[in-house]
Order: structure tokens, then C-alpha cells, then sequence
């Protein structure tokens, strides 16, 4: 049976997220475990050498607020400079791609308040568009 318009979409988008994932880790000093962004599998939690970096993968994140959207793909915390980067990725059609930014700001500004406020960090929604 052939892959759906639908399934095709999440492939692309995984294999978007998984090297934006390889990126981060190779650029906060997360130990990598493969040479190459397609050979990489991400860990849902993972921590940099003395914890200074840690990254969720697909990771729910508990609020005291029941919030609708509480799940971006990566989440980037850097304990050691107080900041945190949410981000989320969208493939979609070329005549969506400008719609989609906004839109994915607007999803998680709840979760990036609640955040900010339990955490005590400086957070920022970062979305990943690819048309």
C-alpha cells in the first residue's frame, strides 16, 4: 500500500526535527553517539557533561495550568545561562509557510509563560518552517 500525503508529511518533518536534534547536541556539547544526522535516533532526555545543557525530545511538559499545547518536538534548556528555546517544526505547502510561523508562536505562548515562570529562565518559541 503506498504512503499517504499525510505519512509522507511526518517523515519529512521527523527527519527535519532529528537533524535540527543532531545540531543542538553537537553545538551544546551533548555527547553525540553517530557521525552523521541520519544515523541519529533522539533520546527523549538527554544532558550535556555537567549539566549545564539538557534537551527534551517530544517531551509533555507538566504545568501547574492545564494547557492544550504542551508538547513541542526539542526543548532546549541552558541551565548555566538561564535560557530556553521551545521549538517545533511544520512542513508544509509553499502558500502555508508564512501563515505557519505566527501560528506556531501563538500555539505555545501559554507553555512559554509557564515556563519562564516555573523555571525561571528566559524562553523563546523558536518554529522551524520548511515549505
Amino acid at each position: 500500500m503506498p504512503n499517504t500525503g499525510k505519512e509522507q508529511s511526518i517523515k519529512r518533518q521527523d527527519k527535519v526535527r532529528a537533524q535540527l536534534h543532531f545540531n543542538i547536541r553537537k553545538e551544546t556539547a551533548v555527547q553525540l553517539d553517530k557521525k552523521h544526522w541520519n544515523e541519529h535516533v533522539p533520546k527523549s532526555v538527554e544532558t550535556s557533561q555537567g549539566g549545564k545543557v539538557t534537551i527534551l525530545w517530544n517531551q509533555q511538559v507538566q504545568t501547574d495550568r492545564t494547557l492544550p499545547n504542551n508538547k513541542p518536538y526539542i526543548i532546549n534548556r541552558d541551565n548555566k545561562k538561564g535560557t530556553c528555546m521551545l521549538i517545533d517544526v511544520a512542513v508544509s505547502g509553499d502558500r502555508n509557510v508564512i501563515k505557519k510561523e505566527p501560528d506556531k508562536i501563538l500555539k505555545y505562548n501559554d507553555l512559554t509563560i509557564e515556563i519562564q515562570r516555573m523555571w525561571n529562565v528566559k524562553t523563546k518559541m523558536i518554529p522551524v518552517i520548511r515549505g
